[in-house]
């Protein structure tokens, strides 16, 4: 909290008189002590109150707890009230507000902020139900939550939305916030581009995706190509009166979740949990290892976050990854020596597709995502070295 209008307070101390001392009482003089601190006035009125959307997943855990411990006030906009009063007991979070659905424009109205991270993790097998799930989770809740921001009036609206968005994959393409979020399903998720009309003859064999569409085995069309270009395109209908800063967050790595999942069971048919493979000696590149892995700690995503919330100049698509992106088997590398374990068994991708279909594509293609506008707004990045980043999340 920034600390500012601090008064200054200054008392007098006397001995008393009827103390026994050893020492004469011409030794003891009057001291006086000058003590700078913020007032109360000025912490409440530095103080925002933030409604978040994706408040329970796990990058939405970590910023509750920031701005809690900050002395702001949190209104987590949930779907299941019960889980979320789980994950943020009053006792623990005393004065935080949970809101389902109904209930989610009161507590929007008079936010300072919305951050919107709604979405159901993609690190599983991508059926057809999924996909939807994928997108609908994304797209309808950021729908609402424009909606209901739009509708309010002027003095009630909140000044900023900081919507999370993603970025696809490309094997050699690099990703600055002036690039389109990419071509695959991911990116079609996420792109502030206008989706284009579905073709009118697919091809006749497997798979084929690109700027159109995506057709499954059986020639039925699959709007998988447009989610994060939905996503982001959806977003950009907010007031614009309102400050609206795109995230494009990378591979989020952390202690209790994300790509790394150090408490999660092992699991060889979802082998997107990196950690607990590696501690079973069964750790390994996915794929090539060739592909890029844009990273980032998760103390670091939620500080830009935290930032984007209170910094005026932060505005439009900003990358949220690390400025050192790596190749895969590196990440490897380094997680085998932080772990002490050896990064020896690589999972061929015919294998990723069979256990997590169109899904595979995520982590075999990769992307290279260069956070150009975070640095030049001067954001610094506590971890740079995905060495360090590690160390420090197998230490915690």
């Amino acid at each position: 909290m920034e600390l500012c209008r601090a008064t200054a307070f200054s008392w007098t101390h006397r001995v008393s008189t009827s103390l026994h001392v050893s020492l004469p009482l011409s030794k003891f003089e009057t001291k006086r002590l000058s003590v700078w601190c913020a007032s109360d006035r000025t912490q409440k009125a530095n103080a925002m109150t933030v409604s978040i959307t994706g408040a329970t997943g796990f990058i939405g855990r970590r910023l509750v707890q920031r701005l809690h411990a900050d002395n702001h006030s949190v209104h987590v906009l949930t779907r299941s009230k019960s889980k979320a009063e789980l994950i943020f007991p009053v006792k623990e979070f005393p004065g935080i507000v949970i809101a389902e659905e109904p209930e989610w424009k009161d507590s929007i109205r008079g936010s300072n902020g919305v951050v919107n991270l709604a979405g159901v993790p993609i690190s599983t097998r991508w059926s057809p139900e999924i996909k939807k799930e994928i997108k609908d989770s994304r797209i309808r809740v950021t729908s609402k939550v424009i909606d209901l921001i739009n509708d309010l009036p002027d003095s009630v609206r909140p000044t900023v939305l900081v919507s999370a968005t993603a970025v696809g994959t490309s094997e050699t393409q690099v990703f600055d916030e002036q690039s389109p979020s990419g071509n695959d399903y991911l990116a079609e998720v996420a792109s502030t581009a206008e989706p284009k009309t579905k073709v009118q003859k697919p091809p006749v064999e497997g798979w084929d995706c690109d700027f159109i569409g995506c057709f499954d085995e059986d020639l039925e069309f699959v709007t998988v190509t447009y989610v994060c270009r939905e996503w982001e395109a959806t977003a950009l209908k907010v007031n614009k009166d309102v400050r609206l800063a795109l995230i494009r967050i990378g591979v989020v790595l952390g202690k209790d979740g994300g790509a790394l999942g150090m408490n999660s069971p092992v699991n060889p048919y979802f082998p997107s949990k990196m950690i607990p493979l590696f501690m079973v000696f069964a750790g390994g590149p996915l794929g090539s290892g060739k592909q890029w892995f844009s990273w980032i700690h998760l103390d670091d995503i939620v500080n830009l976050i935290y930032e984007a919330l209170s910094n005026t100049s932060y505005k439009g698509v900003i990358n949220g990854t690390a400025p050192n992106p790596v190749r895969f088997a590196e990440m490897c590398e380094h997680l085998g020596n932080v772990l002490g374990r050896p990064s020896w068994l690589p999972v061929p991708d015919f294998a990723l597709k069979v256990v997590l279909g169109e899904g595979a594509s995520v982590v075999l293609d990769g992307q290279r995502v260069l956070p150009v506008k975070a640095k030049e707004l001067g954001f610094t990045f506590k971890y740079s070295s995905v060495k360090d980043a590690l160390r420090s999340i197998i230490s915690q």
